[in-house]
Order: C-alpha cells, then structure tokens, then sequence
C-alpha cells in the first residue's frame, strides 16, 4: 500500500484551507461559518501532522508535531462549547442565526 508524500498532504490541508476560508467569507449563516472555522483549525493539525511525520530524527518520526496537535484538539472542545453556547444566546435573543441580522450589539 503505497502511502502519500509531504507535497500531497500540504496540497489536500491547503485545499481544506480554502474551502474552510472561503464559507467562512461567503456564508451568512452563522453555524456554517463555525463549522468552516473548525475545518480551517483541522487543516492546520493536518499541515502539522504531515511534517512531524516527514521531519526524522535518528531515522524515526518527530512527534512533537503530533502532540501539538492534541493541544489543539483539546483547545477546540472548548471552542466549540463556548462557541455553540454564544449561538444558543444569539438565537434566543435574535430569534435568528443569519450574520445580516446580527451586525448591531443593541437589542
């Protein structure tokens, strides 16, 4: 089973990049553009996933890399729960999730 090169990983986390970037600028519905952000931080821990694994040292793997990336996951599980829990309050609020209605901080 042959297995992927750095450039292949670089140019698939680049290609979620974009895509993460691109709803997150296009999109007007709130909970779409939480979820491109999510996909923007999961192509970044995929970009450090691929060069800790092409980084050797002494012929094996450097995984600082890796575990840089359970930091991040970590970091996202609260991101998500604080996240989510602001959309909750926006919606209860504004009865809306749509960012055209939530440009003003007044009720």
């Amino acid at each position: 089973m042959p297995t992927a090169s750095l450039t292949e990983y670089l140019f698939f986390s680049g290609l979620l990049f974009a895509i993460g970037l691109s709803g997150v600028i296009i999109r007007r519905n709130i909970i779409v553009i939480f979820m491109c952000l999510e996909l923007m931080l999961a192509a970044a821990s995929l970009t450090l996933v691929a060069f800790s694994r092409a980084n050797l040292v002494n012929g094996l793997p450097d995984y600082d890399g890796q575990m840089l990336v359970f930091f991040i996951i970590t970091v996202a599980a609260a991101e998500v729960a604080v996240g989510l829990a602001i959309i909750v309050a926006l919606y209860r609020a504004r009865k809306t999730i749509s960012t055209d209605d939530l440009t003003s901080l007044k009720n």
